[in-house]
């Protein structure tokens, strides 16, 4: 897309909305910020990203200069820069380290026989990548204690179901993660975003104009939030388990027992690298909401008839 804005954030913005209006538009964008490869730009070339939009901003930009390189700039600051703060993010704690991160803390939630305290330990490791790291302490401790909770009571529950074979006590147990995660991620939001809900969110108008601030588009915004953070897990640690009781039925993998933490491992990589784009897909950052839903002093404010919102991550 030519960048005709006044300067690249805004036009980066501007089909950035536009894309965001379809699913497809959503997940390209989203595989672009997951992207693996902006972990390893170096400080010199991020800096000459930032200094190439800099100069495009101020009219600076030296000729030859082309449009990709400029969106390739952006993509690679988006992905690095904290948007807030202007800070760097911590290499494991962005979106790019959300899969190579994350990968080996899913494939030690899914091993089988776990123990109280090995449950502990893993559930106690995944909460920063898996509940989106820059939480504050509090949304962490609540994260922690009911992702701990709920998987040492099911385990508990599991080992004393002696109704149940020992395959069958296995693949159970297996399945204990994603409860145990969802029910993280719903905490953390709710920890996290509680001030919303008696503040609000603010809303803008057709021109990105603040209009004012919505208690009702805050609940829509955490609701569509905490949606996606049970989606997310979902695909994580439902299908490896399913996958792996497949494929260990095969002459093949029971004989050659070495195999299957290799091919576990794959199998993790792949469904995290897959979810991940397509559950943070499924509604837009910069939501609409209709101006007839809301307060009455919103509708008053505007003439606009659907103003927008930062649902958020």
């Amino acid at each position: 897309v030519k960048c005709e804005a006044s300067d690249v954030s805004a036009a980066f913005n501007m089909c950035y909305c536009l894309f965001q209006g379809t699913f497809l538009g959503r997940l390209r964008h989203f595989i672009d910020i997951i992207d693996p490869s902006t972990l390893f730009v170096s400080e010199t070339k991020l800096k000459e990203c930032i200094e190439l939009l800099d100069d495009y901003k101020h009219g600076r930009l030296p000729p030859g200069v082309s449009d990709l390189q400029l969106w390739e700039a952006q993509r690679i600051k988006q992905a690095i820069i904290h948007p807030d703060t202007g800070e760097k993010i911590f290499m494991p704690f962005r979106m790019s380290g959300y899969v190579p991160f994350g990968t080996p803390i899913v494939i030690g939630l899914l091993l089988p026989n776990q123990t109280v305290v090995s449950t502990i330990i893993w559930q106690y490791t995944t909460c920063p990548p898996l509940s989106f790291p820059n939480d504050s302490p509090p949304c962490y401790v609540g994260a922690v204690t009911s992702a701990v909770s709920i998987a040492v009571g099911l385990n508990v529950l599991i080992q004393k179901a002696n109704k149940l074979s020992p395959a069958t006590r296995m693949i159970i147990q297996r399945f204990v993660p994603f409860p145990a995660v969802a029910s993280a991620n719903i905490c953390n939001v709710a920890l996290m975003r509680h001030n919303e809900l008696s503040e609000g969110i603010d809303v803008l108008d057709n021109n990105g104009n603040v209009v004012g601030s919505s208690k009702i588009a805050a609940r829509h915004a955490i609701m569509e939030t905490a949606f996606t953070r049970v989606v997310l897990p979902m695909p994580i640690f439902v299908l490896p388990p399913i996958i792996m009781s497949y494929l260990e039925r095969f002459r093949f993998l029971q004989s050659h027992r070495r195999l299957l933490l290799p091919i576990h491992s794959l199998v993790c990589l792949v469904t995290f690298g897959l979810s991940l784009p397509v559950a943070i897909s499924l509604f837009p950052q910069m939501s609409q909401i209709e101006v007839s839903c809301l307060e009455p002093e919103i509708a008053m404010a505007t003439d606009c008839k659907a103003v927008t919102y930062n649902k958020g991550l």
